[in-house]
């Protein structure tokens, strides 16, 4: 056999060691991720269940969920564990994003109805802008627009006008 017919099986052994080797990595992160779970820690289940982790034994978990309601899981069943900022922000709807303090809504609406004194000096004009789509009517037709395409005003008039119908259907 030739090298060229075994480097297709090469290539696909080498493929399915690259697969593996990536899938036991993201496996081994997940099982350190799930024992770095201490007391008081933050988790979302893979059911999407947000909860405080109360206990963690050798192969459960028992979570606090809510007032009075304390839930048992597998540690498998853990998705991720949480940073306390994250789960302040998902659970409570706690921010601490201190950089948006200049963005915040005044409760008075007083200061955006302000004029900007910068914006007077410069001359800036007020005009209306039509952004509105042109017909063809309202458009000049130029020198080289050949004769068909060019409209007169009681042609465009017409055109605009609802046609009358004696109100009969023709699939009698």
């Amino acid at each position: 056999m030739s090298l060229l017919t075994l480097l297709p099986f090469i290539v696909l052994i080498g493929a399915m060691f690259l697969m593996t080797r990536s899938a036991k990595k993201k496996q081994q992160q997940a099982v350190d991720m799930r024992n770095q779970m201490q007391p008081g820690s933050g988790v979302r289940t893979i059911g999407g269940v947000y909860a405080t982790v109360k206990e963690v034994h050798e192969d459960t978990v028992l979570v606090d969920a809510g007032p009075g309601v304390e839930l048992l899981f597998a540690k498998n069943a853990i998705g991720a564990v949480l940073t306390d900022d994250e789960y302040n922000r998902i659970v409570h709807g706690v921010e601490h994003d201190l950089k948006s303090d200049a963005d915040i809504v005044p409760d008075d609406a007083s200061s955006l109805t302000e004029t900007d004194d910068s914006a007077a000096d410069t001359g800036a004009d007020d005009k209306a802008v039509d952004l509105g789509k042109k017909d063809a009517a309202d458009e000049p037709a130029g020198d080289d627009a050949p004769a068909s395409e060019a409209k007169t005003d009681a042609e465009a008039k017409t055109d605009a006008e609802p046609k009358k119908t004696d109100g009969g259907s023709e699939a009698k």
